[in-house]
């Protein structure tokens, strides 16, 4: 009895046409974007400012950390402290992950925490937080209600 020993690996030829079909497609497509053929998707700031979409509300936060790991919002206008962010709290850990980004983004940028970030509720209903200082902004609402909610709580008569 003699047996086969083959190395060659194949791949199906309709797991290979239909690859090429996803490139080649993928391609199309980004080249029509590209020449203005095809819109490119809504950019909800820039649809924002096009519809004259004016907020609804505005508060200047900052966010400093404690020593026992608790996250202090505070509204820099007034001076109160909005919310104490404390780890297992529902909300909380995705307040502090999205707060986390922000400071590492201003920590390759040189930036410190000083300058307050501002949360802004449209009046089209839209959330957003935005950082002057980076000038990196975050829509709230793509993130689903439960961690919208979350930052919600940190406007004045805690939500929209």
């Amino acid at each position: 009895m003699s047996l086969v020993h083959d190395h060659e690996q194949t791949i199906p030829k309709g797991a290979l046409a239909s690859a090429l079909v996803l490139v080649m497609t993928a391609l199309a497509l980004t080249t029509l974007v590209k020449v203005g053929v095809l819109s490119r998707e809504a950019v909800p700031a820039v649809v924002r400012t096009e519809a004259h979409v004016a907020p609804a509300m505005v508060r200047q936060l900052s966010f400093t950390d404690r020593k026992d790991g608790a996250v202090v919002v505070q509204d820099v206008t007034t001076g109160e402290t909005v919310r104490v962010l404390v780890d297992g709290v529902p909300g909380n850990g995705f307040v502090r992950g999205v707060m986390r980004g922000m400071a590492r983004e201003r920590h390759i940028r040189g930036v410190g925490m000083a300058p307050p970030f501002t949360l802004t509720l449209w009046k089209n209903g839209g959330l957003t937080l935005d950082d002057k200082a980076t000038g990196r902004s975050i829509e709230l609402g793509s993130f689903g209600p439960d961690n919208r909610a979350a930052f919600d709580a940190l406007l004045p008569g805690g939500a929209s």
